[in-house]
């Protein structure tokens, strides 16, 4: 399997005008960027559906780092051996999985964490037998329903049955103190979404929620 590995920087995208609404977006058949980039706030429902994904993209590795000290923030990776099936779990939950599994993650960080003014987010992922031509991700950050920030990170192209690295560089807006007041007297309630692309068509949506009270990473 061929390993790629590279940089991206951060582009803000400024929202379209011309807002569209989670209903109208659930009607399409394809999903474009410029219709996620005119969401006004955070969504309620997956855009898309796991199956979406038929370039079996699956994510393996993920760090956070301070940009500026180099300190690792977080860290998580997949075993590489799959673990054994539990056989004391319930049938009826082995015959009805959550279909949204490993689509949602929850993050718990201290208060200081809104003070860093630049991360680096490193992500491993393997692809398929097929191409990906223009992948692409934007990943939109709410709290409550103001806007704070949108990203807009571009893969580029990446070779089939290929392992790639990526480090995504994350320039954090300035907060007022009276938002990060909120921001910390509300936990969870800092959202965001990130919907990938291939040719300009949606075939991943994950969500994540976050807190700043401080204790453990924990993946839902």
């Amino acid at each position: 399997m061929a390993e790629n590995q590279y940089a991206a920087g951060d582009n803000l995208q400024e929202m379209n005008p011309q807002e569209v609404t989670e209903e109208q977006l659930l009607q399409k058949e394809v999903i474009t960027p410029e219709d996620v980039l005119s969401l006004p706030k955070i969504t309620d429902e997956y855009l898309c559906l796991p199956e979406a994904n038929i370039y079996d993209i699956d994510f393996v590795r993920f760090k956070i780092r301070d940009w500026e000290s180099g300190t690792v923030l977080f860290e998580i990776a997949k075993p590489t051996v799959p673990p054994e099936p539990d056989e004391s779990e319930h049938e009826s939950e082995e015959e009805d999985p959550d279909p949204n599994a490993g689509r949602f993650v929850r993050y718990q960080f201290t208060p200081q964490f809104l003070r860093l003014k630049t991360i680096g987010a490193t992500v491993e992922f393997t692809v398929g037998n097929k191409p990906l031509n223009k992948f692409r991700m934007i990943e939109r950050h709410f709290f409550r329903d103001t806007l704070l920030k949108t990203f807009d990170f571009d893969f580029g192209f990446c070779i089939p049955n290929s392992r790639n690295v990526v480090e995504h560089i994350y320039t954090f807006p300035t907060l007022s103190q009276s938002l990060v007041d909120e921001m910390l007297a509300h936990p969870f309630e800092t959202r965001s979404d990130s919907f990938y692309f291939v040719d300009d068509r949606l075939i991943m949506h994950n969500k994540a929620d976050y807190s700043y009270d401080g204790g453990e990473y924990n993946a839902l």
